[in-house]
Protein backbone atom coordinates (compact mmCIF):
# COMPACT_ATOMS: atom_id res chain seq x y z
CA UNK A 1 0.00 0.00 0.00
CA UNK A 2 1.31 3.37 -0.72
CA UNK A 3 2.44 6.02 1.80
CA UNK A 4 -0.39 9.53 1.60
CA UNK A 5 1.25 12.11 -0.18
CA UNK A 6 1.64 15.13 2.15
CA UNK A 7 0.88 18.15 0.30
CA UNK A 8 2.49 21.75 0.23
CA UNK A 9 -1.06 23.21 2.17
CA UNK A 10 -0.78 20.06 4.74
CA UNK A 11 2.86 21.06 5.70
CA UNK A 12 2.30 24.73 6.35
CA UNK A 13 -0.53 24.24 8.30
CA UNK A 14 1.56 21.39 10.46
CA UNK A 15 4.10 24.07 10.79
CA UNK A 16 1.39 26.80 11.66
CA UNK A 17 0.65 24.67 14.49
CA UNK A 18 3.94 23.74 15.80
CA UNK A 19 4.76 27.54 16.23
CA UNK A 20 1.38 28.35 17.27
CA UNK A 21 2.05 25.68 19.79
CA UNK A 22 5.62 27.17 20.86
CA UNK A 23 4.40 30.72 21.39
CA UNK A 24 1.64 29.44 23.34
CA UNK A 25 4.24 27.73 25.61
CA UNK A 26 6.00 30.80 25.56
CA UNK A 27 3.45 33.14 26.51
CA UNK A 28 2.59 30.92 29.45
CA UNK A 29 6.11 30.80 30.68
CA UNK A 30 7.01 34.31 30.46
CA UNK A 31 5.50 35.27 33.52
CA UNK A 32 7.59 33.05 35.30
CA UNK A 33 10.66 34.09 33.07
CA UNK A 34 10.19 37.36 33.36
CA UNK A 35 10.11 36.88 37.49
CA UNK A 36 13.27 34.64 37.06
CA UNK A 37 15.21 37.52 35.77
CA UNK A 38 14.33 40.13 37.76
CA UNK A 39 14.60 38.96 40.69
CA UNK A 40 17.32 35.89 40.05
CA UNK A 41 19.55 36.83 37.06
CA UNK A 42 19.41 40.79 37.49
CA UNK A 43 20.51 41.08 40.79
CA UNK A 44 23.57 38.87 40.37
CA UNK A 45 24.60 40.81 37.10
CA UNK A 46 23.87 44.04 38.85
CA UNK A 47 26.08 42.68 41.61
CA UNK A 48 28.65 42.38 39.61
CA UNK A 49 28.41 45.45 38.08
CA UNK A 50 28.73 47.24 41.03
CA UNK A 51 31.20 45.37 42.28
CA UNK A 52 33.59 46.92 39.62
CA UNK A 53 33.17 50.14 40.77
CA UNK A 54 33.37 53.06 43.53
CA UNK A 55 29.91 52.93 44.70
CA UNK A 56 29.59 54.63 47.82
CA UNK A 57 25.97 56.01 47.97
CA UNK A 58 26.07 56.95 44.21
CA UNK A 59 27.68 55.27 41.44
CA UNK A 60 31.65 56.79 40.96
CA UNK A 61 34.43 55.38 39.21
CA UNK A 62 35.12 52.24 37.23
CA UNK A 63 38.21 50.60 38.97
CA UNK A 64 38.14 46.92 37.41
CA UNK A 65 39.33 44.52 39.60
CA UNK A 66 40.33 46.43 42.23
CA UNK A 67 37.61 45.43 44.78
CA UNK A 68 38.24 41.56 44.39
CA UNK A 69 41.63 42.40 45.40
CA UNK A 70 41.39 44.31 48.06
CA UNK A 71 39.14 41.17 49.31
CA UNK A 72 41.65 37.88 47.99
CA UNK A 73 44.69 39.95 46.79
CA UNK A 74 45.95 38.00 43.60
CA UNK A 75 43.80 34.98 44.15
CA UNK A 76 41.09 37.51 42.92
CA UNK A 77 43.27 36.98 39.17
CA UNK A 78 43.47 33.60 39.86
CA UNK A 79 39.04 33.35 40.27
CA UNK A 80 38.28 35.53 37.22
CA UNK A 81 40.74 33.37 34.97
CA UNK A 82 38.81 30.25 35.82
CA UNK A 83 35.75 32.20 35.52
CA UNK A 84 36.94 32.89 31.75
CA UNK A 85 38.03 29.52 31.36
CA UNK A 86 34.58 28.38 32.66
CA UNK A 87 32.75 30.23 30.09
CA UNK A 88 35.00 29.03 27.35
CA UNK A 89 34.06 25.74 28.31
CA UNK A 90 30.50 26.28 28.72
CA UNK A 91 30.41 27.64 24.82
CA UNK A 92 32.74 24.68 23.67
CA UNK A 93 29.88 22.46 24.99
CA UNK A 94 26.85 24.19 23.61
CA UNK A 95 28.92 23.80 20.58
CA UNK A 96 29.53 19.84 20.41
CA UNK A 97 25.87 19.78 21.75
CA UNK A 98 25.17 21.94 18.32
CA UNK A 99 27.40 19.13 16.14
CA UNK A 100 26.37 15.67 17.98
CA UNK A 101 22.83 16.05 18.40
CA UNK A 102 22.11 17.73 15.07
CA UNK A 103 20.10 15.50 12.60
CA UNK A 104 21.16 17.41 9.66
CA UNK A 105 24.85 18.86 9.87
CA UNK A 106 24.19 21.64 7.04
CA UNK A 107 21.80 22.98 8.90
CA UNK A 108 23.01 22.92 12.55
CA UNK A 109 26.73 24.24 11.41
CA UNK A 110 24.34 26.70 9.59
CA UNK A 111 23.43 28.21 12.69
CA UNK A 112 26.62 29.37 13.56
CA UNK A 113 25.90 33.07 11.66
CA UNK A 114 22.69 34.08 13.27
CA UNK A 115 24.32 32.55 16.61
CA UNK A 116 27.39 35.16 16.30
CA UNK A 117 25.31 37.72 15.12
CA UNK A 118 22.40 37.36 17.99
CA UNK A 119 25.18 37.30 20.00
CA UNK A 120 26.78 40.60 19.12
CA UNK A 121 23.35 42.42 19.63
CA UNK A 122 23.50 40.42 23.61
CA UNK A 123 26.87 41.94 23.84
CA UNK A 124 25.78 45.74 22.40
CA UNK A 125 23.13 45.56 24.71
CA UNK A 126 24.88 44.33 28.34
CA UNK A 127 27.54 47.41 26.89
CA UNK A 128 25.19 49.63 26.23
CA UNK A 129 23.02 48.76 30.05
CA UNK A 130 26.35 49.21 31.62
CA UNK A 131 26.58 52.57 30.34
CA UNK A 132 23.34 53.82 30.60
CA UNK A 133 22.73 52.63 34.39
CA UNK A 134 25.06 54.78 35.97
CA UNK A 135 23.97 57.72 34.38
CA UNK A 136 20.41 56.77 35.49
CA UNK A 137 21.77 56.08 39.15
CA UNK A 138 22.93 59.51 39.14
CA UNK A 139 19.51 61.11 38.31
CA UNK A 140 19.16 62.42 42.19
CA UNK A 141 22.81 63.71 42.17
CA UNK A 142 21.71 66.33 39.12
CA UNK A 143 18.60 66.96 40.53
CA UNK A 144 19.62 67.45 43.75
CA UNK A 145 19.16 71.84 44.47
CA UNK A 146 16.98 71.39 41.22
CA UNK A 147 13.22 73.22 42.06
CA UNK A 148 10.82 69.55 42.62
CA UNK A 149 8.56 69.95 39.96
CA UNK A 150 5.89 67.30 38.71
CA UNK A 151 7.73 65.38 35.61
CA UNK A 152 11.17 66.43 36.55
CA UNK A 153 12.55 62.68 37.35
CA UNK A 154 10.76 61.80 33.82
CA UNK A 155 12.69 64.38 31.96
CA UNK A 156 15.69 63.56 33.51
CA UNK A 157 15.08 59.73 32.93
CA UNK A 158 14.28 60.82 29.32
CA UNK A 159 17.16 63.21 28.96
CA UNK A 160 19.89 59.85 30.52
CA UNK A 161 19.38 58.20 26.93
CA UNK A 162 20.36 61.18 25.05
CA UNK A 163 24.01 61.51 26.79
CA UNK A 164 26.74 61.21 24.09
CA UNK A 165 28.05 57.77 26.07
CA UNK A 166 24.61 57.01 25.90
CA UNK A 167 23.75 57.47 22.33
CA UNK A 168 27.54 56.29 21.32
CA UNK A 169 26.44 52.76 22.71
CA UNK A 170 23.07 52.20 21.97
CA UNK A 171 23.65 53.46 18.41
CA UNK A 172 25.25 50.01 17.40
CA UNK A 173 23.13 48.01 19.47
CA UNK A 174 20.45 49.20 17.63
CA UNK A 175 21.83 48.54 14.82
CA UNK A 176 23.03 45.42 15.19
CA UNK A 177 19.66 44.10 16.79
CA UNK A 178 18.15 45.29 13.77
CA UNK A 179 20.68 43.19 11.66
CA UNK A 180 20.16 40.14 14.46
CA UNK A 181 16.52 40.22 14.03
CA UNK A 182 16.91 40.08 10.21
CA UNK A 183 19.02 37.63 9.70
CA UNK A 184 17.64 35.08 11.87
CA UNK A 185 14.03 35.49 10.26
CA UNK A 186 15.79 34.73 7.11
CA UNK A 187 17.16 31.76 8.56
CA UNK A 188 13.69 30.75 10.02
CA UNK A 189 12.62 30.71 6.70
CA UNK A 190 15.54 28.66 4.68
CA UNK A 191 15.94 26.15 6.99
CA UNK A 192 12.86 23.85 7.81
CA UNK A 193 14.70 21.55 10.51
CA UNK A 194 12.27 21.00 13.41
CA UNK A 195 15.13 21.45 15.79
CA UNK A 196 16.43 24.85 14.25
CA UNK A 197 14.95 26.72 17.67
CA UNK A 198 17.31 24.53 19.22
CA UNK A 199 19.95 25.13 16.83
CA UNK A 200 19.64 28.68 17.08
CA UNK A 201 19.56 28.69 21.17
CA UNK A 202 22.82 26.68 21.29
CA UNK A 203 24.57 28.81 18.66
CA UNK A 204 23.47 32.17 20.41
CA UNK A 205 24.40 31.02 23.71
CA UNK A 206 28.15 29.77 22.23
CA UNK A 207 28.62 33.44 21.11
CA UNK A 208 27.26 34.89 23.90
CA UNK A 209 29.74 32.65 26.79
CA UNK A 210 32.81 32.56 23.91
CA UNK A 211 32.65 36.84 23.72
CA UNK A 212 32.00 36.96 27.82
CA UNK A 213 34.73 34.94 28.12
CA UNK A 214 37.07 37.31 26.10
CA UNK A 215 36.35 40.10 27.69
CA UNK A 216 36.93 38.91 31.23
CA UNK A 217 40.58 36.91 29.80
CA UNK A 218 40.99 40.95 28.65
CA UNK A 219 39.81 42.38 31.70
CA UNK A 220 41.47 39.83 33.76
CA UNK A 221 44.68 40.16 31.87
CA UNK A 222 44.70 43.86 31.47
CA UNK A 223 44.27 44.44 35.27
CA UNK A 224 47.64 41.94 36.36
CA UNK A 225 49.89 43.63 33.73
CA UNK A 226 48.58 47.14 35.23
CA UNK A 227 49.72 45.44 38.78
CA UNK A 228 52.40 44.21 37.75
CA UNK A 229 53.86 47.37 35.99
CA UNK A 230 53.30 49.42 39.08
CA UNK A 231 55.16 47.01 41.13
CA UNK A 232 58.17 47.32 39.04
CA UNK A 233 58.01 50.89 39.17
CA UNK A 234 58.50 50.68 43.00
CA UNK A 235 60.44 48.06 42.43
CA UNK A 236 59.34 45.08 43.63
CA UNK A 237 58.22 41.70 41.62
CA UNK A 238 54.81 40.54 41.54
CA UNK A 239 54.59 36.54 40.44
CA UNK A 240 51.04 37.33 39.50
CA UNK A 241 51.34 34.91 36.62
CA UNK A 242 53.37 32.03 37.88
CA UNK A 243 50.56 32.07 41.02
CA UNK A 244 47.79 31.81 38.05
CA UNK A 245 49.27 29.10 36.40
CA UNK A 246 50.45 26.70 39.11
CA UNK A 247 47.37 26.94 41.57
CA UNK A 248 45.03 25.88 38.27
CA UNK A 249 47.62 23.49 37.28
CA UNK A 250 46.95 22.28 41.34
CA UNK A 251 42.85 22.23 40.86
CA UNK A 252 43.10 20.68 37.88
CA UNK A 253 46.08 17.50 39.26
CA UNK A 254 43.32 17.31 42.11
CA UNK A 255 40.58 16.84 39.85
CA UNK A 256 41.99 14.40 37.84
CA UNK A 257 42.87 12.60 40.63
CA UNK A 258 39.36 12.15 42.08
CA UNK A 259 38.84 10.75 38.07
CA UNK A 260 41.64 8.35 38.24
CA UNK A 261 40.37 6.88 42.16
CA UNK A 262 37.14 6.53 40.35
CA UNK A 263 38.10 4.83 37.79
CA UNK A 264 40.75 2.77 40.31
CA UNK A 265 37.29 1.43 41.58
CA UNK A 266 36.11 -0.14 38.86
CA UNK A 267 39.05 -2.34 38.37
CA UNK A 268 38.75 -6.01 38.54
CA UNK A 269 42.77 -6.64 38.77
CA UNK A 270 44.35 -6.22 41.60
CA UNK A 271 47.25 -5.12 39.86
CA UNK A 272 45.17 -2.65 38.05
CA UNK A 273 43.49 -1.13 40.72
CA UNK A 274 47.51 -1.03 42.95
CA UNK A 275 48.39 1.14 39.38
CA UNK A 276 45.50 3.42 39.13
CA UNK A 277 46.15 4.53 42.93
CA UNK A 278 49.57 4.70 42.36
CA UNK A 279 48.54 7.34 39.55
CA UNK A 280 46.31 9.43 41.52
CA UNK A 281 48.31 9.31 44.70
CA UNK A 282 50.82 11.03 41.93
CA UNK A 283 48.46 13.48 40.95
CA UNK A 284 47.22 14.34 44.55
CA UNK A 285 50.50 14.63 45.98
CA UNK A 286 51.40 17.08 42.98
CA UNK A 287 48.39 18.90 43.10
CA UNK A 288 48.98 19.97 46.55
CA UNK A 289 52.29 21.19 46.18
CA UNK A 290 51.02 22.98 43.43
CA UNK A 291 48.13 24.23 45.17
CA UNK A 292 49.94 25.64 48.33
CA UNK A 293 50.69 28.74 46.38
CA UNK A 294 47.49 29.88 47.01
CA UNK A 295 48.18 31.05 50.91
CA UNK A 296 51.27 32.80 49.18
CA UNK A 297 48.36 34.87 46.69
CA UNK A 298 46.16 35.61 49.81
CA UNK A 299 48.92 37.73 51.43
CA UNK A 300 47.59 41.25 51.63
CA UNK A 301 43.84 39.80 50.93
CA UNK A 302 41.40 41.53 53.57
CA UNK A 303 42.00 39.37 56.96
CA UNK A 304 37.99 40.28 58.28
CA UNK A 305 37.35 38.25 54.69
CA UNK A 306 39.12 35.33 55.06
CA UNK A 307 37.82 35.09 59.20
CA UNK A 308 34.51 35.83 58.21
CA UNK A 309 34.64 32.76 55.26
CA UNK A 310 36.25 30.00 58.19
CA UNK A 311 33.73 31.23 60.60
CA UNK A 312 31.16 30.89 57.73
CA UNK A 313 32.71 27.05 56.88
CA UNK A 314 33.07 26.33 61.06
CA UNK A 315 29.46 27.57 61.56
CA UNK A 316 28.11 25.12 58.49
CA UNK A 317 30.30 21.97 60.07
CA UNK A 318 28.51 22.95 63.23
CA UNK A 319 25.33 22.77 61.97
CA UNK A 320 24.49 20.81 58.86
CA UNK A 321 25.38 17.16 60.14
CA UNK A 322 23.84 17.60 63.47
CA UNK A 323 21.13 18.83 62.64
CA UNK A 324 20.23 16.01 59.20
CA UNK A 325 21.25 13.37 62.24
CA UNK A 326 19.07 14.57 64.75
CA UNK A 327 16.31 15.41 62.20
CA UNK A 328 16.51 11.99 60.63
CA UNK A 329 16.57 10.20 63.94
CA UNK A 330 13.50 11.83 65.23
CA UNK A 331 11.87 11.32 62.02
CA UNK A 332 12.42 7.68 62.76
CA UNK A 333 11.24 7.55 66.02
CA UNK A 334 8.24 9.66 64.80
CA UNK A 335 7.44 7.18 62.25
CA UNK A 336 7.35 4.38 64.39
CA UNK A 337 3.76 3.50 65.81
CA UNK A 338 3.54 5.35 69.41
CA UNK A 339 0.80 7.07 70.78
CA UNK A 340 1.01 11.31 70.62
CA UNK A 341 2.85 11.04 67.44
CA UNK A 342 0.94 13.80 65.88
CA UNK A 343 1.56 16.31 69.18
CA UNK A 344 5.18 15.19 68.94
CA UNK A 345 5.38 16.14 65.19
CA UNK A 346 3.76 19.63 65.57
CA UNK A 347 6.14 20.46 68.97
CA UNK A 348 9.19 19.57 67.03
CA UNK A 349 8.09 21.53 64.06
CA UNK A 350 7.30 24.57 65.83
CA UNK A 351 10.62 25.67 66.62
CA UNK A 352 11.00 26.15 62.52
CA UNK A 353 7.43 27.98 62.13
CA UNK A 354 8.52 30.18 64.94
CA UNK A 355 9.66 33.92 64.74
CA UNK A 356 13.68 33.97 65.01
CA UNK A 357 13.49 37.15 67.48
CA UNK A 358 11.07 35.28 70.29
CA UNK A 359 13.06 32.02 70.13
CA UNK A 360 16.34 33.56 70.04
CA UNK A 361 15.54 35.80 72.83
CA UNK A 362 14.65 32.55 74.91
CA UNK A 363 18.04 30.99 73.81
CA UNK A 364 19.71 34.20 75.22
CA UNK A 365 18.35 34.10 78.32
CA UNK A 366 19.18 30.07 78.36
CA UNK A 367 22.84 31.24 77.66
CA UNK A 368 22.78 34.39 79.55
CA UNK A 369 26.72 34.79 81.57
CA UNK A 370 24.81 35.46 85.16
CA UNK A 371 25.74 32.42 87.07
CA UNK A 372 21.47 31.95 87.56
CA UNK A 373 21.30 31.37 83.86
CA UNK A 374 19.57 27.56 82.93
CA UNK A 375 22.72 26.65 81.13
CA UNK A 376 25.45 27.67 83.65
CA UNK A 377 23.00 25.43 86.40
CA UNK A 378 23.38 22.41 84.16
CA UNK A 379 27.04 22.88 83.71
CA UNK A 380 27.39 23.21 87.78
CA UNK A 381 25.92 19.59 87.98
CA UNK A 382 28.93 18.66 86.41
CA UNK A 383 31.44 20.63 88.15
CA UNK A 384 31.94 23.04 85.72
CA UNK A 385 31.49 26.85 86.47
CA UNK A 386 29.85 29.73 84.84
CA UNK A 387 30.59 30.57 81.39
CA UNK A 388 30.25 33.87 79.40
CA UNK A 389 28.48 32.03 76.75
CA UNK A 390 27.22 34.66 74.35
CA UNK A 391 30.07 37.17 75.37
CA UNK A 392 32.61 34.93 75.05
CA UNK A 393 35.06 35.15 71.73
CA UNK A 394 37.60 32.79 72.75
CA UNK A 395 37.50 29.64 70.98
CA UNK A 396 36.31 25.94 72.74
CA UNK A 397 39.70 24.12 72.35
CA UNK A 398 41.31 27.48 73.96
CA UNK A 399 38.79 27.56 76.83
CA UNK A 400 39.58 23.93 77.62
CA UNK A 401 43.27 23.98 77.50
CA UNK A 402 44.48 26.92 78.12
CA UNK A 403 46.38 29.60 75.45
CA UNK A 404 49.05 27.06 74.39
CA UNK A 405 46.59 26.08 71.97
CA UNK A 406 47.18 28.17 68.71
CA UNK A 407 45.16 30.85 66.98
CA UNK A 408 44.28 28.67 63.89
CA UNK A 409 43.06 25.37 65.84
CA UNK A 410 41.09 27.63 68.67
CA UNK A 411 38.20 26.45 66.89
CA UNK A 412 34.65 28.25 66.97
CA UNK A 413 34.18 30.69 69.86
CA UNK A 414 31.43 29.99 72.66
CA UNK A 415 29.51 32.61 71.53
CA UNK A 416 29.00 30.83 68.11
CA UNK A 417 28.67 27.47 69.47
CA UNK A 418 25.57 28.65 71.27
CA UNK A 419 24.23 29.71 67.89
CA UNK A 420 25.08 26.74 66.38
CA UNK A 421 22.76 24.67 68.57
CA UNK A 422 20.37 27.87 68.18
CA UNK A 423 20.77 27.44 64.59
CA UNK A 424 20.55 23.13 65.22
CA UNK A 425 17.39 23.22 67.44
CA UNK A 426 15.43 25.85 64.57
CA UNK A 427 15.73 23.28 62.06
CA UNK A 428 15.75 19.49 62.84
CA UNK A 429 11.50 19.97 63.13
CA UNK A 430 11.80 21.06 59.03
CA UNK A 431 14.19 18.29 58.11
CA UNK A 432 12.66 15.77 60.39
CA UNK A 433 8.85 16.62 58.46
CA UNK A 434 10.84 16.04 55.34
CA UNK A 435 12.27 12.84 56.41
CA UNK A 436 8.98 11.79 57.64
CA UNK A 437 7.54 12.45 54.16
CA UNK A 438 10.48 10.24 52.71
CA UNK A 439 9.65 7.51 54.97
CA UNK A 440 6.29 7.40 53.82
CA UNK A 441 7.05 6.60 50.61
CA UNK A 442 9.24 3.10 51.65
CA UNK A 443 7.60 0.22 50.71
CA UNK A 444 6.71 -1.88 53.49
CA UNK A 445 7.05 -5.09 52.00
CA UNK A 446 10.91 -4.19 51.76
CA UNK A 447 11.14 -4.38 55.81
CA UNK A 448 8.82 -7.61 55.33
CA UNK A 449 11.04 -9.64 53.33
CA UNK A 450 14.22 -8.70 55.37
CA UNK A 451 12.25 -9.65 58.61
CA UNK A 452 11.64 -12.63 57.09
CA UNK A 453 15.36 -13.06 56.12
CA UNK A 454 16.53 -12.78 59.74
CA UNK A 455 17.64 -8.67 59.49
CA UNK A 456 18.05 -6.86 62.38
CA UNK A 457 16.13 -3.83 62.87
CA UNK A 458 20.12 -1.82 62.07
CA UNK A 459 20.33 -3.85 59.13
CA UNK A 460 17.25 -2.65 57.88
CA UNK A 461 17.82 0.63 58.90
CA UNK A 462 21.42 0.72 57.17
CA UNK A 463 20.49 -1.19 53.94
CA UNK A 464 17.01 -0.53 53.18
CA UNK A 465 15.73 2.90 54.94
CA UNK A 466 19.67 5.15 54.17
CA UNK A 467 19.13 4.54 50.31
CA UNK A 468 15.83 4.59 49.77
CA UNK A 469 16.17 7.99 51.56
CA UNK A 470 18.64 9.18 49.54
CA UNK A 471 17.16 11.84 47.49
CA UNK A 472 15.65 12.74 50.69
CA UNK A 473 18.97 13.26 52.33
CA UNK A 474 20.44 15.02 49.22
CA UNK A 475 18.14 17.72 49.04
CA UNK A 476 18.10 18.40 52.63
CA UNK A 477 22.07 18.92 52.24
CA UNK A 478 21.78 20.64 49.74
CA UNK A 479 19.31 23.10 51.13
CA UNK A 480 21.25 23.49 54.61
CA UNK A 481 24.57 24.27 53.21
CA UNK A 482 23.01 26.67 50.98
CA UNK A 483 20.96 28.15 54.15
CA UNK A 484 24.55 28.07 56.43
CA UNK A 485 26.52 30.13 54.04
CA UNK A 486 23.55 32.75 53.70
CA UNK A 487 22.65 32.75 57.34
CA UNK A 488 22.21 35.64 58.50
CA UNK A 489 18.90 36.36 60.55
CA UNK A 490 20.10 34.55 63.90
CA UNK A 491 23.33 35.49 63.81
CA UNK A 492 22.87 38.97 63.70
CA UNK A 493 20.44 39.30 66.37
CA UNK A 494 22.46 36.99 68.97
CA UNK A 495 25.33 38.50 68.86
CA UNK A 496 26.98 41.08 70.91
CA UNK A 497 29.80 43.45 71.00
CA UNK A 498 31.60 41.29 73.45
CA UNK A 499 32.11 38.11 71.12
CA UNK A 500 33.56 41.00 68.93
CA UNK A 501 33.97 39.10 65.04
CA UNK A 502 34.18 35.70 66.17
CA UNK A 503 30.60 35.00 65.13
CA UNK A 504 30.66 37.25 61.98
CA UNK A 505 30.08 35.13 59.08
CA UNK A 506 31.00 36.47 56.02
CA UNK A 507 27.09 37.77 55.13
CA UNK A 508 27.33 39.63 58.44
CA UNK A 509 30.10 41.09 57.33
CA UNK A 510 28.75 41.87 53.92
CA UNK A 511 26.44 43.71 55.95
CA UNK A 512 28.65 45.48 58.16
CA UNK A 513 30.46 46.68 55.08
CA UNK A 514 27.28 48.32 53.39
CA UNK A 515 25.52 49.70 56.17
CA UNK A 516 28.32 51.56 58.18
CA UNK A 517 28.27 55.26 58.20
CA UNK A 518 30.13 55.49 55.00
CA UNK A 519 28.71 52.35 53.30
CA UNK A 520 31.25 50.89 50.33
CA UNK A 521 28.52 48.88 47.99
CA UNK A 522 31.14 48.29 45.47
CA UNK A 523 33.38 46.27 47.67
CA UNK A 524 30.26 44.60 49.57
CA UNK A 525 29.00 43.65 46.40
CA UNK A 526 32.39 42.07 45.44
CA UNK A 527 32.45 40.10 48.47
CA UNK A 528 28.71 39.04 48.20
CA UNK A 529 29.88 37.79 44.85
CA UNK A 530 32.66 36.12 45.68
CA UNK A 531 29.97 34.36 48.39
CA UNK A 532 27.47 33.75 45.36
CA UNK A 533 30.60 32.28 43.89
CA UNK A 534 31.53 29.89 46.77
CA UNK A 535 27.99 28.79 46.94
CA UNK A 536 27.88 28.18 43.49
CA UNK A 537 30.59 25.80 43.32
CA UNK A 538 29.63 24.09 46.30
CA UNK A 539 25.97 23.38 44.80
CA UNK A 540 27.72 21.89 41.61
CA UNK A 541 30.59 19.59 43.41
CA UNK A 542 27.39 18.59 45.71
CA UNK A 543 25.10 17.85 42.71
CA UNK A 544 28.21 16.00 40.81
CA UNK A 545 29.31 13.97 43.93
CA UNK A 546 26.34 13.27 45.89
CA UNK A 547 24.04 13.39 43.18
CA UNK A 548 25.78 10.66 41.26
CA UNK A 549 25.23 8.45 44.75
CA UNK A 550 21.46 8.65 45.38
CA UNK A 551 19.34 5.93 44.98
CA UNK A 552 15.86 6.71 43.43
CA UNK A 553 14.50 3.30 43.43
Amino acid sequence: MAAPVITDHQQQSRRRRILFENLTAYAFLAPALILLFVFGIYPVGFAFFVSLHRWRRFPGDYLGLSNYVQALDHLAYVLFFWMALALLFVAGRLLWRLWSQATERLPALSAIIPGIVNGAAVILLLNWVTILLPIILNIPQRIRGQERVPGLFMQQLVASFQFPEAVAAGSPFLLVAVIAIIVTFLWLRVVRSENRFNYLLWASGAAVAAAISFFTFQLTFTEVQTTIAEAQANGEALPIWSQVIFITLGVVALVAAYIVWQRALKQDSDRRFVAWVGVGLLLIIGGYLLVVQIPQALTNADPQVLRGLGITVLFALGTVPFQLAIGLGLAYLLFQNIRGKSFFRIVYFMPYIMPFVATSIVFQLIFSYRPTSIANHVLELFGIGAQKWLLEPTGILRLAFGSSVPEILAGPSLALIVIMLYTTWTYIGYDAVVFLAGLGNVAPELYEVARIDGASNWKMFRHITLPLLSPTTFFLSLIAIIGTFQAFTQIWIMRTPAAQSSVDTLGVYIFRVVQNTDPNMGYGSAVAFVLFGIILLLTIFQNRIMGSRVFYG
